[in-house]
């Protein structure tokens, strides 16, 4: 099915500069033909004026749009209204423009949690050690515990991690030292750091203390499987790639702005898959 625009059709887009990289366009694009929806989604290369494109967007008929760096932080100072997730958190990577004005929420930790009820991993009571403490981490942390796990977050500033659990309570901080051996007592082990993304230095982790039942997640796509999920798997644990988060973050945006709550296939994956050079 090719979807034709016409004058009725919903916008949205991506705010971001640069925005070349982003795969946005490509998941609603998808979803878009695919559920024959007249509306867009479109790339917008902002520079500068952060405000003053987002009042443009909103006074042309935009349903709102993804904002990604650098202007997350700038989302918050313009937003009417900020979800209590996004708030949380400390970063907005989803606007929509309705009644209420400019409305910010935040995707990840849905995206997250999704990513790991489609791979069939139970949340809810389980031992989660969260490695880093990042917007990543602030995502991961705040969906687990609202999901009902028990959460400890490591980093290797102790600092930055006691920064995370100050604004999500009951979330315990271990020093960045502990972390293999922490490994023993928690059942999903989930790496938001930037270490073993491609180009950067691995992440140096034992696994070989975890249970049989261990489950372990990375939230970079770039390589899609890094060398944390290749020893998981090789120590055979099962895994969850950071693609599972990126596909299913745009979701909630999709929903808002083009009224259908879409789904996650293997068509689309594979589509996903394909730009990172699989």
């Amino acid at each position: 099915m090719t979807t034709k625009l016409t004058g009725a059709g919903r916008l949205a887009g991506v705010i971001g500069w640069p925005v070349t990289h982003s795969r946005s366009p490509l998941l609603h694009g998808y979803w878009l033909e695919r559920y024959g929806i007249d509306g867009a989604y479109v790339p917008l290369a902002a520079e500068r004026d952060f405000e003053g494109v987002v009042r443009g967007l909103r006074a042309a008929g935009f349903r709102g749009a993804n904002v990604t760096k650098p202007w997350k932080e700038a989302a918050f100072a313009l937003c009417d209204v900020v979800e209590t997730s996004a708030r949380r958190i400390g970063a907005i990577n989803t606007l929509v423009f309705d009644e209420r004005g400019v409305v910010g929420s935040n995707t990840d930790g849905f995206g997250f949690l999704a990513g790991l009820g489609e791979a069939g991993i139970a949340v809810s009571g389980q031992r989660a050690l969260v490695l880093g403490a990042g917007g990543g981490s602030r995502a991961v942390c705040h969906a687990l515990d609202e999901a009902g796990a028990h959460v400890t977050v490591t980093n290797r500033s102790r600092r930055r991690a006691e920064q995370v659990a100050e604004n999500l309570p009951g979330i315990a901080v271990i020093d960045w030292e502990r972390r293999s051996q922490a490994i023993g007592n928690c059942d999903l082990l989930v790496n938001t750091t930037s270490l073993g993304m491609a180009g950067s230095e691995p992440l140096d982790i034992d696994l070989s203390r975890g249970r049989a039942t261990l489950c372990v997640s990375d939230i970079v796509y770039v390589p899609l499987e890094t060398p944390l999920l290749r020893q998981a798997r090789q120590s055979g644990y099962k895994t969850v790639d950071g693609v599972a988060m990126l596909l299913h973050q745009a979701r909630p945006g999709f929903k808002a702005w083009f009224g259908v709550d879409p789904s996650v296939d293997d068509t689309l994956r594979s589509l996903v898959l394909a730009t990172l050079g699989r």
